[in-house]
């Protein structure tokens, strides 16, 4: 909260009474989310605190977030963050990713669900989610599942092309400012972009 009061953008935000939900609600209708809470990262990673998330279902989210956050090449895949429950399914395998850190062969029923995350070759580099190791992460996954039948995000780092990953809460939200997002969720806070904003 205190970020964007100080932010010279004069952000639009509200808190939210269910972060994670509310998340999930976006990511179903098509839209990437920035997500920010708790600790960042250490290590090669995002894992569900300083990310870029979208629905592996939603045709072109790739695409998207490539070309208009990112700005990236387009063939670099991106990877998925699933949830313990669904992993051996997926992955058919039983063999633990808590890093993203680790290929897979993506089982043929799952291809078509989440195509944004399976690469050409038919892998994905994952990350398994546990409750334990982080329960709001987890339960953003779990809500989407509810919407979409799937437990698996698209999980890209909150960083754009040559710039280091986002740390504070006034990183993310100059970062959010400088990509075509509109949608930025930290801990129980919501920013949106409201009509005619755009990335300067």
């Amino acid at each position: 909260v205190e970020a964007c009061k100080d932010c010279e953008h004069a952000p639009h935000w509200e808190v939210l009474e269910d972060a994670p939900a509310h998340a999930a609600g976006l990511l179903a209708a098509g839209n990437p989310v920035a997500w920010f809470q708790g600790r960042m990262e250490f290590g090669p990673r995002a894992l569900g605190n300083r990310s870029i998330l979208g629905d592996p279902a939603t045709s072109a989210i790739a695409d998207r977030i490539n070309e208009q956050i990112k700005y990236r090449e387009r063939w670099r895949p991106f990877c998925p963050s699933m949830l313990d429950t669904v992993a051996e399914d997926i992955l058919q395998t039983g063999h633990p990713s808590p890093y993203m850190t680790f290929t897979f062969d993506v089982a043929e029923s799952w291809k078509s669900r989440i195509p944004e995350v399976v690469h050409e070759d038919g892998t994905a580099r994952a990350q398994i989610v546990t409750r334990d190791t982080n329960p709001r992460y987890y339960r953003l996954i779990q809500e989407l599942e509810q919407r979409t039948g799937n437990a698996v995000v698209l999980n890209t780092s909150l960083n754009r092309r040559g710039e280091p990953m986002v740390c504070s809460p006034a990183d993310a939200l100059n970062m959010f400012y400088g990509s075509d997002l509109e949608y930025l969720v930290m801990e129980d806070v919501l920013v949106t972009k409201q009509p005619g904003e755009t990335a300067n």
